[in-house]
């Protein structure tokens, strides 16, 4: 179906063949104009001078200077949508901090499948990028680390959803929520892989333990547990303890994970010791679930439009009445702590 106006798209990376896979490959969609190919950045920052691409896919490893420093000294010049091209490395969330919106893993060259697999997924994820929002850190108010008291976060759960954008949401919550803070599930739409390495990396950079989830985890306390990118992940009370299941299924509202499962499941499980947040993407996955949260009692949060990459679930949940407060994202973790302190 066409949207209207084509999305100007400027590919860069020092893959001859990979760029002319790339360019190929989108220039296959009606809606997308690939208006340039660069094999590095400074040639790709001329390139986009002159052609004002609407989005830009970038290489993490480029001669003369890597995508993530380009991205990192070009956004406050050229602020515009970047989609990172990466094997499966951990750089990606160095690219999605230094300001990237989304990240894709390369395909294996040899293989059809492969590259028809990544070429759909860039083309939904380039369509997503082009109504995105470059954040910077200064733009979020992100508030001094708040206090709580423990006693009154016994028996809670904070359940967290996010999608395009999202990584860097939870990132800036979780590093600024105390170690006493309620047991937390978060289902951030991420690929397989990556949803370990995100959860080791926030493990390392917060005051919280953070672990990719497995079936018999129990939400406790000063943890927090992240649905693997390829499982549903849901809550079941076990006497007064919350335990996971994480299991395979059709994918909802376009997600594997869903957040709306997680959600449906700690609506009914947890009642009103939850509150629900629910973050930047594209999509409505959540909504209906947050809104099952609230009607059983639990306290919901919205990331505002100011703030998001990608104001879609967010609005989503804000219109059909599953939000009772929206919030800048630096303000989250304070009323978070206000609602469990």
């Amino acid at each position: 179906m066409k949207l209207g106006k084509k999305i100007r798209v400027l590919v860069v990376d020092d893959s001859l063949i990979f760029r002319e896979v790339l360019s190929r490959g989108l220039s296959s969609d009606i809606n997308i104009d690939v208006v340039a190919v660069a094999n590095d950045p400074f040639d790709a920052r001329d390139k986009i001078i002159k052609y004002k691409p609407d989005v830009m896919t970038c290489d993490v490893e480029m001669p003369k200077m890597n995508g993530i420093e380009f991205i990192r000294r070009l956004l406050p010049q050229y602020p515009l949508p970047v989609i990172i091209v990466s094997g499966v490395n951990a750089a990606v969330f160095d690219a999605m901090n230094a300001g990237a919106v989304d990240f894709v893993t390369k395909p294996d060259i040899k293989s059809a499948k492969s590259v028809e697999d990544f070429l759909i997924e860039m083309i939904d994820k380039i369509k997503v990028a082009s109504a995105a929002k470059v954040i910077k850190s200064d733009d979020c108010y992100f508030a001094p680390k708040p206090g709580n008291n423990p006693d009154k976060a016994a028996g809670r759960i904070i359940a967290i959803g996010a999608s395009t954008g999202g990584t860097e949401a939870i990132y800036h919550i979780l590093k600024e929520l105390p170690s006493s803070s309620p047991g937390i599930v978060i289902v951030q739409h991420i690929p397989p892989v990556f949803s370990q390495m995100f959860a080791k990396r926030l493990n390392a950079s917060t005051n919280l333990e953070v672990k990719e989830a497995e079936t018999g985890d129990y939400v406790e306390a000063g943890k927090v547990l992240i649905a693997p990118g390829d499982l549903h992940m849901k809550i079941k009370k076990n006497g007064d303890r919350y335990r996971i299941e994480c299991f395979e299924g059709d994918k909802l509202n376009g997600h594997c994970p869903s957040v709306d499962i997680l959600f449906e499941s700690v609506a009914k499980e947890a009642g009103e010791n939850a509150i629900g947040v629910i973050l930047t993407g594209m999509g409505y996955d959540g909504a209906k679930g947050l809104l099952a949260m609230k009607r059983n009692g639990a306290r919901t949060i919205g990331q505002n439009e100011e703030t998001s990459v990608v104001y879609g679930m967010p609005k989503v949940a804000y219109n059909i009445g599953a939000v009772e407060r929206q919030a800048f994202l630096g303000n989250i973790p304070n009323m978070l702590c206000s609602l469990f302190g």
